[in-house]
């Protein structure tokens, strides 16, 4: 691992969301690595989380009920401090995840439903003040079909293409052009595959058996086939676990998140996964780091 001490370069990464604990449950461990390295991570979210689930039975509360939006921010202000990131909210509503059939339309005053250009504009504003080398956000399945997801590619997507340009939104601040995108890609079947393989070998029960099943490689392509870059961060998955514990009406303790013993992930699946699909540098691939590319004497300039 590349440790950025005062002779070496220091690079930024930043991180757009759709919700609070998805930096948490996405990338986590990469973020710590970096943090803890020297360089510089910041976390976007989209929205506040407000129309989302209490998924913890020991927060279903009525207090907590009544002022989830509250909770929800500082769960994601103490997820920011264990991850030593700094945090921005982009300022939009939770969308909510739509069910049943026929779904109900999506909330008039929703982030899937917002103005692009508005949404862009205020990213952008983000990226020139911290002039990330480093864009990271999800694919064009916003990872699974949430709109929230969905709409978080496709603001990132707009604001790599405008952040740079001096003509677009001159009012957002100096032009700043990051220099690589990546599309995390945390769910991928090879993964799943593997940790039920290592449960089962084990003797241990595997809470991946029931998805695999339902899994149809016709339908769902798997998303682990595309990743180029593998991170390797199992040092900083304890890390990762915090932060996401951090999130309490969102994660149960004894949840799936926690099934696998931490040194079978380690041995088993030590990276988190990520495809490069923009880069203005030359960083052949597979890769096994975000900034791959970077450290050479032209772009360690660029990195003051």
């Amino acid at each position: 691992m590349r440790a950025a001490d005062a002779a070496g370069p220091r690079f930024r990464l930043m991180t757009v969301h759709a919700h609070p604990d998805d930096e948490s449950s996405k990338g986590a461990a990469t973020s710590a690595r970096y943090v803890a390295e020297g360089h510089e991570v910041t976390v976007v979210t989209c929205t506040g989380g407000e129309r989302g689930s209490i998924l913890n039975p020991a927060m279903d509360r009525p207090e907590v009920v009544a002022d989830l939006t509250a909770v929800r921010k500082a769960e994601m202000a103490r997820a920011a401090e264990i991850l030593g990131v700094r945090h921005h909210w982009l300022g939009f509503v939770d969308s909510g995840l739509p069910e049943g059939d026929p779904k109900p339309p999506l909330p008039e005053d929703c982030f899937a439903l917002a103005d692009l250009e508005e949404a862009t504009e205020r990213l952008v504003r983000l990226i020139r003040a911290e002039r990330p080398h480093v864009l990271v956000t999800y694919d064009e399945n916003g990872g699974y079909p949430h709109p929230d997801h969905i709409r978080t590619h496709e603001v990132s997507m707009a604001a790599w293409e405008a952040a740079g340009d001096p003509d677009r939104y001159p009012d957002a601040g100096a032009p700043w052009q990051p220099l690589k995108l990546y599309y995390s890609h945390g769910f991928s079947k090879a993964r799943m595959v593997a940790f039920h393989e290592a449960l089962l070998a084990r003797g241990l029960e595997s809470p991946y058996a029931e998805w695999l099943e339902r899994w149809d490689d016709g339908d769902r392509k798997d998303p682990g086939l595309r990743v180029t870059t593998r991170v390797r961060c199992d040092q900083w998955f304890p890390v990762r676990d915090e932060a996401l514990k951090a999130h309490a009406t969102q994660i149960d303790p004894t949840s799936r998140w926690f099934f696998v013993p931490p040194e079978i992930q380690c041995e088993v699946w030590p990276t988190e996964d990520y495809e490069l699909v923009r880069s203005l540098v030359d960083s052949p691939t597979p890769e096994d780091d975000l900034f791959s590319g970077l450290v050479t004497s032209a772009d360690k300039a660029k990195a003051g």
